[in-house]
Order: C-alpha cells, then structure tokens, then sequence
C-alpha cells in the first residue's frame, strides 16, 4: 500500500468555547445540581449538539417556547438572549428562571434600550431569524429596530427621522463584512450614533483573526461548529475570503469528506465559539489515524475572560 504523505495541521488559537459558552453550560449544570432534573430550556443553550445532547443526558430538557415548560421547574433562557416577552411571562406565572444570556448580548441589550430612552431609533446589523437578533430587536417596542443583513439592504432602510438614528451589532459577524455595512450606514445617514465600544464580541474577532493568520498557510479549512452556529459559519466565510477556497463546517471528524481533501498537504483547523475541544482533538486524531502528522499550532491571542454565573446559582457569599 501507497504511504500516504506527511501532513501538516495549522491549529487556529484562540478557538472553540468563549467565556459566554462556558458560562452558559455552567448555569445549566449548577442548575441541575441545585433543583435537580429536569431543568428546562428554552432554545439550545449554545448552537452545538455534542453540548446540547450532554445536557440532555445530565437531566435538561430542551424546549423552543415558555408555553412547553411546566410552572413548577426551574427554566433558563439560552446564550442568545431573549425578547424582553420572556421574562415578563415567566415572572406573571412565578416562575424560576435563570438568564444565561452573555454578558456581551446585554450589553447590546442595554445600549438599545439607552438609545431608546434618548428618542433614537435604532438599526441592528445582524441576520434575519437568529436567536440573538430575535432577543435583541425584542428589547424595543415594535417599529424601533430596524435590521439590515447586508450592504444593500441601507439603501432600503426607512426611519421615522434620519437625523435621530443608532446603531448596534449581532456579536457573531463577520468583522469585515460589518466594517462595510457600518460604512454604509454613515455614508446614507451622517448623524447616526455607534457603539462606544464594537459589539462583535472578543472571541468572534479573535477566532476570525487566527483564521486570517492561517489562511495563506494552508490548502484547506476545517472549522468545527453546528450549522445553526452564526460565529461558525462566518469563520468559514473568513477563511473563503482569505484565499483558501475550501472552508468547511463540519460538526465532528465523522462529517469530514476525506475524498475532497486527497493530495492536501496543509490543513487548519479551528473551532466556533461553543464548539468543545473534545471535538477538536478528535478531529486532529481521525488525521493521526489516516497520515504522519504534524500540528502546528497558531496563536494570535491569548483570552483570560471570565463571566460570573447569575446569583441565584451561587452559594451564598
């Protein structure tokens, strides 16, 4: 049989499971040590099945609405985000709750709302049907967000006044892609107010920068992340953008089209956002099984957040 020749596997770094993910897993768990099963959510918690089936197997009980879960057991609200609805109907049924939102979403959340109370109407830049757009617009009354997806649709866009407009962002974009948009926006209206501080979140940013930092390295792209997984996807889309034209989502190492990468010499692997390591390592090893390999790994910045889980999981301080 034909040795196979060696292979080099560029590891993307940071990647995988970013402080909101971990934290967001985190509540689900203590929840369960706390109440014990079954702990209700509504929405996966993070877009990833591996995690999502693990929380299954502990006792969750994944639902899509409030209506599905029983008034007597305990229910928390995904990663995402939710409209402003939720809570208030959880609180008009007195219910428990817990809200795993990431601290960098309300912060989103909280800017809406401050711009709001100025008089502005404001423009989100995210994508249509995502849990975090969903829980973000519903942060206004109806009419005060309007979303825009892509450059074209500003020219589209129709205020109640231009002159009193602000912006904000979905976390999980495309830097590049957003910098455009947001460029748009300026151009059409000139008095439209911005983020203090950028709303794509740390790991988004930094996940899309190792990617850029590879892409001239490598032949192909593997990122590890769910379909519905917004920051995933847009890695791909990074890579593609980058020069490296074949950039998959696959879920796990079974997902991987073996045929497609015969004769590639460089791969890079990355991870989205709520992807684990587990998954990764097991990625690298199903690329041990089947060729000498050699990994490289790549870091371009070293992330030391941490959020704290909501008070009503901690032990009394």
């Amino acid at each position: 049989m034909t040795q196979a020749p060696p292979l080099t596997l560029y590891l993307a770094a940071p990647r995988g499971f970013c402080a909101g993910v971990d934290r967001a897993i985190k509540i689900v768990e203590m929840a369960l040590q706390k109440w014990g099963a079954p702990v209700y959510v509504r929405h996966e918690i993070v877009h990833n099945k591996f995690v999502v089936d693990g929380l299954k197997a502990l006792g969750a009980i994944f639902v899509e609405e409030l209506d599905e879960v029983p008034d007597d057991r305990p229910v928390i609200f995904s990663a995402h985000g939710v409209p402003k609805s939720v809570p208030q109907a959880a609180q008009a049924r007195q219910m428990v709750f817990v809200d795993a939102t990431c601290p960098l979403v309300s912060k989103v959340h909280i800017e809406a709302e401050r711009h709001h109370e100025n008089g502005l109407q404001m423009v989100m830049i995210g994508h249509a049907g995502h849990p975090e757009t969903i829980g973000t617009m519903g942060q206004l009354p109806p009419g005060e967000v309007l979303l825009v997806e892509t450059v074209a649709d500003v020219a589209h866009v129709t205020p109640r006044d231009p002159e009193r407009l602000a912006f904000i962002t979905q976390t999980t974009l495309s830097v590049d892609d957003t910098v455009e948009i947001v460029a748009a926006l300026k151009a059409r209206f000139p008095a439209i107010i911005g983020p203090h501080k950028e709303d794509i979140c740390y790991a988004t940013t930094n996940r899309q920068a190792a990617v850029k930092a590879i892409a001239h390295k490598i032949d192909a792209l593997l990122v590890i992340g769910a379909p519905n997984s917004s920051n995933s996807r847009r890695l791909v889309e990074v890579g593609r953008a980058n020069g490296c034209s074949y950039s998959q989502l696959v879920q796990r190492a079974t997902d991987i089209d073996w045929r497609a990468l015969t004769g590639i010499r460089a791969i890079g692997i990355t991870a989205g956002a709520s992807a684990p390591e587990v998954l990764v390592n097991e990625v690298i090893d199903s690329f041990r099984n089947r060729f000498e390999t050699t990994v490289v790994p790549v870091e371009t910045a070293q992330e030391n957040v941490e959020f704290k889980v909501p008070r009503i999981l901690r032990v009394a301080e």
